[in-house]
């Protein structure tokens, strides 16, 4: 025999009649095009809630840095700056795209926490302050 040895030929013959093979390209593609929907779906869904998420936390840190800043307006005259209140901040006092927050006193009995938002700058329509 040319070809191979009877015992091979044989063993060939036993592998497929057990239903044994190998996966082919198009299945292993076709696995993998399934796989990256599943992956596109869960990301439509995470990113947005992400988002939220970024907002409220900063939302939760404007009020603490306001907490912050009406004690130490309690002990001083002046308005206080971030550098003033980062030593009673537990953790980063930056907003959750890792921006500086401002403090502003317009008069002695208010105090305007805000976070440059989503695109670092402040005077834009994604702006955050606490009762935002």
């Amino acid at each position: 025999m040319k070809n191979g040895s009877w015992k091979e030929k044989l063993a060939v013959i036993a592998r497929a009649a057990r239903g044994e093979r190998g996966m082919t390209l198009i299945e292993i593609m076709v696995v993998v095009v399934i796989m990256a929907l599943i992956a596109t779906g869960v990301a439509v869904a995470v990113v947005p809630q992400l988002r939220k998420a970024q907002v409220k936390t900063t939302c939760v840190r404007l009020n603490d840095i306001g907490a912050a800043a009406e004690l130490y307006m309690m002990d001083n005259t002046d308005c206080p700056s971030m550098d003033d209140l980062k030593a009673d901040l537990k953790g980063d006092p930056d907003d959750s795209w890792n921006n500086e927050m401002k403090v502003e006193c317009p008069n002695e009995d208010e105090i305007i926490v805000i976070s440059a938002g989503r695109d670092g700058s402040f005077g834009t329509d994604d702006d955050l302050d606490p009762e935002a």
